[in-house]
């Protein structure tokens, strides 16, 4: 309570009504597979188009050299093209991969930012720069420490590599000191130094070096990179932020000599030193095993493979495309139940056309946080310049993303064309579906005249009240969205003013979800109810500080089977 201590009129604010609660995303996927480069430990990375995958992760991988875990970049460019607009990619590496260096025992240690063969094609140039001059206009002392007033000393500091020249040679100190324009060197220069000219003949300059680092169309550039490592343009500080690679700089006994000469071994009028690194391996896929994409949780920005998405509170939609393994499957469905916030799209494996077959792969799931899709899928592969099969998690992530941007979470992402698709690997008849459907197996087919559609809208569940996707991923954004929307009761004082607005504050989002069409019910109290009071905590809940809230909510079903039942009617009828 404000205090009153002198007489005047106050005016206060308070809040009495329930505060305004959002719906969150559920259109956001996380992927997780191989790649050309990217980090493999940290948090995922976002990107909004397959530009932006190119740039951060690579181009598509070959068959060759992959095999079987080279279809990440398929299935992210086949989200984009079926609606998907933003993705978080976390990329594995296989165990015996590793990062290009210049691996020659230099001054500067370049190494790739991340292994992979990609980073053989990087160059690096150095040359040789200065960020500050001036001129001495006078020799204060000479002796075992030599002392120059100069007309600036800004620019100048201690450890820095100088460079005196006369127009027609160069010596080379290093600072001691600087302050108020008295410079304090190594070593005392040689010869006349003093120049009070208005355009100076003889100079002394800072020694650095700009470093650029190439790799295909990327340029990063940093100027003035200096071995002092109690400089501001320190070449490890200025490197920290690279994209492209990490350096280390080694010191030197050479003292007194310009970084550029440590770095290159030529004097600095011998213009640019180019270098590239070498050694950078894909590893083989021979080495790649379940636990690389299970993943380890070394702590905040070090986790690994599924691991490293628990960081991250946006994604809706998993999955790990093409990667068939029962362990690897397993892994991302626990994670997914395991938050609760999001749900896992696997698929089956591409030899698995026989519905005996397939059924042995599915009846290792049992989830309401997960579904399976089959046939892979025939799609254009711009590498290769050929048609190839992809699977279809990546596709069905981007059919999701779509529906739930067009008609909402609520509605089931089913009878839904699957965009940039000219073929299915297998086709199934209506008999086989009748089999595979009622299991929790979505199939996707071809109709005449109506395109490749997702047919199927069943997780791998066996419990009845979770058997259909869009129900599942409803209760996901809508526990989701109350739990975001009201972090602003935590630490209220929980009473029955808090109990009202709470209960304000969830009827408001309800019934906007009601009117979107989410749930069923002709009116707001068939729909859903919310209770909040004295009959949902007791006198030992609130002492112990819990506020509890019971909402009951009835979502719409699918319209999975459509019977129109005729008979004939006669005139006389």
């Amino acid at each position: 309570m404000a205090e009153y201590l002198s007489p005047g009129v106050y005016v206060e604010e308070f809040e009495s009504g329930g505060q305004p609660l959002g719906g969150v995303s559920t259109s956001t996927a996380g992927f997780i597979g191989l790649t050309q480069r990217g980090a493999v430990a940290g948090l995922p990375q976002l990107v909004t188009s397959m530009n932006d995958f190119f740039k951060q992760f690579g181009s598509y991988l070959s068959e060759n050299a992959f095999g079987s875990y080279r279809f990440l970049a398929y299935a992210v460019e086949q989200f984009f093209v079926n609606g998907g607009s933003r993705a978080f990619i976390m990329r594995v590496a296989p165990s015996d991969a590793a990062a290009a260096s210049n691996g020659d025992g230099s001054v500067l240690s370049v190494t790739a930012k991340n292994p992979g063969a990609w980073a053989n094609q990087i160059r690096v140039v150095v040359e040789p720069s200065s960020k500050a001059k001036t001129q001495i206009y006078e020799v204060i002392s000479s002796d075992e420490t030599p002392t120059y007033r100069v007309k600036s000393s800004a620019g100048f500091h201690a450890g820095d590599v100088v460079a005196f020249s006369d127009g027609k040679s160069k010596q080379y100190a290093t600072v001691v000191s600087s302050q108020d324009n008295i410079l304090t060197l190594s070593k005392a220069l040689s010869g006349d130094v003093v120049d009070g000219g208005l355009v100076a003949a003889k100079v002394l300059t800072t020694s650095e070096f700009t470093l650029q680092v190439v790799y295909g169309d990327e340029v990063e550039s940093y100027a003035n990179c200096s071995l002092n490592v109690s400089s501001a343009n320190y070449v490890d500080k200025l490197i920290a932020k690279s994209n492209i690679v990490s350096i280390s700089a080694s010191a030197t006994d050479e003292a007194d000599t310009a970084p550029y000469e440590h770095i290159s071994g030529s004097a600095e009028g011998a213009g640019s030193y180019v270098f590239a690194l070498s050694g950078g391996s894909d590893g083989s896929i021979d080495s790649v095993s379940a636990g690389d994409f299970i993943g380890q949780d070394f702590g905040p920005g070090k986790r690994t493979g599924i691991q490293a998405f628990i960081d991250n509170d946006v994604v809706s939609i998993m999955a790990i495309p093409g990667v068939t393994d029962p362990n690897v499957q397993l892994s991302l469905v626990a994670h997914c139940e395991q938050l609760g916030s999001r749900f896992a799209i696997l698929d089956i494996p591409r030899d698995k056309t026989k519905v005996s077959d397939v059924l042995a792969h599915r009846d290792i799931f049992d989830s309401s946080y997960a579904a399976l899709y089959n046939p892979w899928l025939q799609v254009f592969d711009a590498q290769e310049k050929r048609n190839i099969f992809v699977p279809p998690s990546g596709s069905m992530a981007g059919v999701y993303a779509r529906s739930d941007n067009s008609r909402g979470v609520q509605k089931a992402p089913a009878n839904e064309v699957v965009r940039g698709v000219v073929g299915l690997d297998c086709q199934y008849n209506k008999g086989e579906q009748d089999i595979l459907n009622p299991k929790g197996v979505n199939l996707i087919r071809q109709f005449s005249g109506q395109g490749i559609r997702v047919w199927g809208a069943r997780t791998a569940s066996s419990n009845g009240n979770w058997k259909y996707i869009n129900v599942r991923r409803l209760f996901i954004f809508l526990e989701e969205s109350i739990k975001t929307g009201t972090n602003w009761v935590v630490f209220e004082p929980n009473d029955e003013r808090l109990w009202a607005r709470v209960q304000r504050t969830i009827d408001a989002f309800l019934m906007r979800v009601w009117r979107d069409g989410a749930l069923a019910g002709s009116s707001p109290a068939e729909a859903y109810f919310i209770d909040i009071g004295r009959n949902t905590m007791t006198s030992d809940d609130i002492n112990n500080g819990r506020l509890i809230c019971v909402i009951g909510i009835a979502p719409v079903k699918p319209a999975e089977f459509v019977i129109f039942k005729i008979t004939q009617k006669t005139s006389e009828q």
